[in-house]
């Protein structure tokens, strides 16, 4: 397998985030996303926001020296919270839960919650392979998909 490692995060990974977050098929799975993920100005804003943040945790992932995408936690809704970001290239090669056992080895916060829309299977499935376990379920405006979705909230103790 290839070599997946996460460092901090650098200015021009911000212009691979953006041109990954602009796939339909990505914002679609993804659901919670930019009201119009082309705007660069509130993405850019967003992401200025979030790197001079010192409560969020934030690496980038690599996958044979590329970036492929993001890993975060941050407290935003009251518990600690993981979400990660991997470009469509990078999607099924495992890529996912190995950056997310390492980022797991670097948050020691317990309990650890994340969420992903209902039909999102391989997300889950990726939190699930490391340890999260469905605690609930919950509802929110998803942009993405134009209206409200289902989604779970996973707990890792």
């Amino acid at each position: 397998m290839a070599d997946i490692l996460l460092r901090d995060v650098v200015e021009t990974d911000l212009a691979i985030y953006f041109t990954q977050q602009l796939d339909p098929e990505a914002n679609y799975m993804a659901a919670f996303t930019a009201k119009d993920p082309a705007d660069r100005d509130a993405f850019d804003a967003k992401w200025q926001k979030i790197l001079v943040d010192e409560q969020i945790k934030l690496q980038t992932i690599l996958y044979d020296e590329q970036v492929a995408g993001h890993i975060s936690c941050h407290g935003w809704f009251g518990e600690p919270e993981v979400t990660y970001w991997l470009g469509k290239e990078f999607w099924g090669r495992g890529i996912a839960t190995a950056a997310l056992e390492l980022f797991l080895d670097m948050v020691q916060e317990r309990p650890l919650y994340a969420r992903a829309v209902k039909d999102n299977m391989a997300s889950i499935r990726v939190l699930e392979k490391c340890g999260f376990v469905v605690c609930g379920e919950d509802k929110g405006f998803a942009n993405a998909r134009g209206g409200e979705v289902a989604e779970v909230v996973l707990r890792l103790d």
